[in-house]
């Protein structure tokens, strides 16, 4: 998981909301900044859990993960042979980062990195928006 050289991440318990299921679950998550689009890319594991397997019947879901570290929407699939489920998020994850926005290339202002003219950024209040080449 190293591949980007800047891999953060959080390894401790976490609370899985899917659906109506509130559950209590181990994770080891990782992430990384992705400057090609922008933004910031989490992923992990979810250690085996009963109540998991039983609100995940299709293998796939979307859920909330949070952490004592913050809370991210996440998506839920590829239970591995052990029954752990792999989580992944974009944008602003469940657990502190040193990575700041701030700190990237092209972006000294502080403002979000957009993830090209109208996508999504990485942090929910730009100060500044730079304009489209259509926009007027």
């Amino acid at each position: 998981m190293a591949e980007h050289g800047h891999d953060e991440g959080y390894e401790g318990s976490a609370t899985l909301a899917a659906g109506p299921a509130q559950l209590e679950v181990q994770v080891r998550l990782r992430g990384y900044f992705q400057p090609i689009d922008g933004r910031y890319h989490w992923y992990g594991r979810i250690e085996p859990h009963e109540g998991l397997t039983e609100a995940v019947r299709s293998g796939r879901a979307r859920a909330v993960l949070t952490t004592p570290e913050g809370s991210a929407p996440c998506e839920l699939s590829d239970p591995d042979p052990w029954q752990r489920y792999r989580v992944t998020g974009l944008s602003t994850p469940p657990f502190a980062t040193q990575t700041a926005i701030s700190d990237q290339p092209g972006n000294e202002t502080g403002a979000r990195v957009p993830g090209g003219c109208g996508g999504a950024g990485t942090r929910a209040e730009p100060a500044v928006r730079p304009r489209c080449q259509d926009e007027a």
